[in-house]
């Protein structure tokens, strides 16, 4: 449960330090002083909207810190997540951070360390859950509908398995679509692929053959200048001239003066080896310039050759890639191709009847989704209407809607006819119901007044609370549309609902107030021509002077009414705490 909530320079707050309990939690004071803001500051701080309209005049940045009790059902599953991102700190409590800077940048932190805000998003989802009027309104659209069943269904094993077997079947579909386009324009696709494949794999292309070919034209282009170069070193290395000897016969001289000299002086021989060493490395130049020599081709038609060649690899690549290994690529590419599309027609016939079998699966596995969400459908109803009794609606019907909708490529039904299906299966639900004797079940949006729906709303909580693992629930003036009549048994609901979770709610309603186990009111203030928003937790007799400030002018008899409205309260409550 959320324990402590700090909020700084957020719209009209400046510095707000909260610390909340268990039980109810009850959030009043006058329209426009702050109680909303508040919980826009939550909803940001569980991963929401943050802009910098958020943030108050003059900051440079708005900051919401929330630290977190987990000792309910929620610790496995926050534990869970905390583990795999290497976020786990104190096994009982985890603390989450949101801040919005000026220019629009906003950072999350769980445990004091940044992380992205899907990641805030998921931790939040399991901590908090807020219904303000916008999910009120949730009621009124049918697409939000199965959502709503599928939470109180506990259907999440089975849907799983069904949305498994429905991305199986996607990822297949598109592929016999693609098979069947490709086909479409085979003729076309594998006139032109042939020739592609053909004309580079007739090439035979070599990975680096490009860079050996240019390397020998240029011997080939130059053979006469090398043969000459070549010749010219031989023969300084070997011949001489009769005015120069041979390199060679100077170097052997200079061998066996060293030689003598270090017979001399043995301090030398080091010198008369290098000699030595020197020698024999001509030697072994003069071997390979003759070999070199022989080498050297003047040929004119390999030249040719090596030219067109040259020109073919130069045409390809323009075509068909940059590059020699582009090239290749290209063609194994095209061949691949047309074994993809001359094997189209087995590869379709194979995929239409593995289709065949996934829609069946899906068939059944849908059907079991169907089958519990009827059977949840109406548990839902029979709850829900246990509910509206005690909300002063004892006449009312409360019923689950199932339709699906005709589609030749749907799923297949027993009776051979096919419907339309998606990622939750086929069943189109929408709420029903009939607020008043003999009217008969109509859909909700068409005929629930505001009072209606938002009973409707916690009727449908209370109902769902039981298998919801989240341990704070928010309601937002949860009280729009009802009497103070009706607002004590809201109270009490709400005040059971807190037995299981820990419950906020923002209130206009004394009635539903006196139920809350902590109390907290909210002012706005002016202070040196600024707006300031004040959060004041309230006991005893101040307590008493909010709730009778509630029912109207304070005064003696609105006091009164408010010490009795208490009493109430505990009476209704007594024996259950």
């Amino acid at each position: 449960m959320l324990t402590e909530l700090r909020i700084q320079n957020f719209a009209i707050i400046d510095k707000l330090d909260l610390r909340f309990g268990p039980g109810l939690i009850i959030l009043t004071g006058e329209t426009g002083a702050g109680k909303s803001i508040i919980l826009d500051a939550v909803v940001m701080l569980i991963g929401g909207k943050a802009d910098a309209t958020f943030i108050r005049t003059d900051s440079d940045a708005a900051f919401v810190e929330g630290v977190f009790h987990l000792k309910g059902p929620e610790r496995e599953a926050v534990h869970e997540v905390l583990k795999r991102e290497e976020l786990m700190d104190d096994p009982d409590y985890v603390v989450l951070m949101r801040e919005v800077r000026r220019e629009g940048r906003s950072v999350a932190r769980i445990n004091g360390r940044t992380v992205n805000v899907g990641l805030l998003k998921e931790i939040g989802a399991l901590l908090i859950d807020i219904h303000g009027q916008a999910e009120h309104l949730s009621l009124l659209d049918p697409r939000a509908h199965l959502g709503l069943l599928d939470r109180f269904s506990d259907i999440s094993k089975p849907l799983t398995e069904y949305r498994q077997t429905y991305h199986t079947l996607l990822n297949l579909r598109r592929e016999l679509s693609d098979l069947k386009k490709a086909q479409a324009d085979a003729d076309r696709r594998i006139e032109m692929l042939t020739y592609q494949a053909e004309e580079i794999e007739s090439a035979k292309l070599k990975p680096g053959e490009e860079e050996e070919l240019r390397k020998e034209r240029d011997r080939l282009a130059n053979a006469e200048s090398l043969a000459q170069n070549a010749q010219e070193a031989l023969a300084i290395l070997e011949e001489g001239s009769p005015e120069t000897p041979a390199a060679t016969d100077l170097i052997g001289q200079a061998a066996q003066a060293l030689s003598a000299l270090a017979k001399i002086d043995a301090g030398q021989a080091e010198m008369a080896n290098q000699a030595e060493l020197m020698l024999d490395t001509l030697s072994d130049i003069i071997r390979d310039l003759r070999d070199y020599l022989e080498e050297i081709e003047f040929n004119p038609k390999r030249l040719d050759d090596v030219e067109e060649r040259l020109d073919l690899i130069h045409s390809l690549t323009r075509k068909y890639g940059g590059s020699l290994p582009a090239v290749i690529a290209y063609g194994e590419d095209a061949r691949r191709q047309l074994e993809t599309i001359t094997g189209a027609a087995d590869r379709i016939g194979e995929l239409e009847m593995q289709e065949a079998k996934f829609l069946e699966k899906l068939s059944k596995q849908g059907s079991l989704l169907s089958e519990k969400r009827k059977t949840a459908g109406a548990a839902m109803g029979k709850g829900i209407e246990v509910e509206l009794d005690d909300l002063r609606m004892a006449s009312a019907q409360f019923g689950v809607d199932f339709q699906t909708k005709p589609d030749a490529n749907g799923i297949p039904l027993s009776d051979g006819t096919r419907i339309a299906f998606d990622q939750n299966g086929f069943d189109r639900v929408e709420f029903l119901v009939a607020p008043n004797p003999g009217e008969g079940l109509k859909p909700l949006a068409k005929i629930a007044s505001g009072g209606e729906t938002s009973r409707l709303m916690l009727g449908l909580k209370n109902v769902m609370a039981r298998a919801d693992e989240v341990p704070s629930l928010i309601f937002d003036e949860i009280d729009q549309g009802i009497g103070g009549r009706v607002g004590m048994v809201v109270g009490q609901k709400l005040w059971n609902l807190s037995r299981s979770h820990q419950v906020f709610c923002v209130t206009h309603l004394p009635q539903l107030a006196v139920f809350g186990d902590q109390h907290y009111q909210v002012q706005k203030l002016v202070d040196k021509g600024r707006t300031l928003t004040r959060v004041e937790p309230l006991e005893g007799e101040a307590r008493l002077l909010e709730l009778s400030q509630m029912l109207g002018e304070v005064g003696e008899g609105t006091l009164r009414s408010a010490h009795e409205l208490l009493q109430s309260a505990r009476q209704m409550v007594k024996g259950k705490k």
